[in-house]
């Protein structure tokens, strides 16, 4: 599996500066970084990178957030295809700097979740690339279609029918779950009855309480998520961890720790999701 470390143990890492990737996982102690190519905000082509042959050919598995703004189920014909280049040209992207998955929020539908699945679809079916591409859970947003898991099965069995090649995996995000308001004592088992797999998990907790669909990070155990909850996630997904929390450079070790101590042992499933 991707993202293992030794012993079978998931890797453990952080979303860090697009700038000196590997040197940020060193000093953070992480075993996977997380990184934009290009503005997570713009529209404009990754730019070529010189340390590309460098990220190749390292042991730290890389992975690739594509930008925020993409949305590939919006009707306006504009937003869908210039999001669309966009995923393309990420993918090409990544597939330079041997990513190991391009990470992408699936967007909205403004005219009905319905037509944003079959949107989805003919994404994919235009989509070319070789570099794994993960749909992630996302926090909220009017006609989502992946915020709530009933239209997330949907969009799942979409993509089954529709992804041709490429590997389409999943991305869970703890936040976007308590966000989207998902009872997250089962929340990990709901979705792997779903998509019958975690390629990544986002451990993030949150600033809000549950339901308001509010995408705002908080550090591990400073949040408004339960610990013991974020613990059980943590521990069920069994995936690569990615940590995508605020702070100082200590700030995001201590949640590396947080991870690496859910991990290191059995934990009973919480009752209560929420302090």
């Amino acid at each position: 599996m991707l993202g293992r470390m030794p012993g079978s143990r998931p890797a453990v890492g952080a979303h860090v500066a697009p700038e000196h990737p590997l040197d940020q996982a060193s000093a953070l102690g992480a075993d996977c970084v997380q990184v934009f190519l290009s503005d997570p905000q713009g529209w404009k082509r990754p730019p070529e990178r010189p340390d590309a042959e460098d990220l190749r050919r390292s042991s730290v598995p890389l992975y690739v957030h594509a930008p925020y703004l993409i949305n590939v189920c919006s009707p306006r014909n504009n937003i869908r295809y210039g999001s669309r280049k966009i995923l393309q040209q990420t993918c090409e992207a990544a597939a330079e700097v041997g990513a190991e998955a391009v990470i992408v929020h699936p967007g909205h539908a403004e005219d009905g979740i319905e037509a944003g699945f079959g949107r989805w679809g003919r994404t994919l079916e235009m989509l070319e690339t070789d570099v794994p591409l993960y749909i992630e859970n996302t926090a909220g947003g009017d006609n989502a279609v992946a915020r709530r898991f009933d239209a997330l099965a949907r969009l799942w069995e979409t993509i089954g029918e529709r992804k041709g090649t490429i590997e389409v995996g999943f991305c869970f995000d703890t936040c976007h779950a308590h966000a989207a308001g998902e009872e997250l004592s089962d929340a990990v088992e709901r979705v792997l009855a779903i998509t019958e797999r975690i390629d990544l998990l986002h451990a993030n907790d949150s600033r809000d309480p549950p339901g308001t669909g509010a995408d705002r990070h908080a550090n591990l155990g400073r949040g408004m998520i339960a610990p013991e909850a974020l613990r059980a996630m943590i521990r069920t997904a069994q995936a690569p961890v990615v940590c995508e929390t605020p702070g100082s450079a200590d700030d995001m070790r201590a949640d590396l720790e947080f991870v690496r101590q859910a991990l290191s042992k059995p934990l009973q499933k919480p009752n209560a999701t929420a302090r």
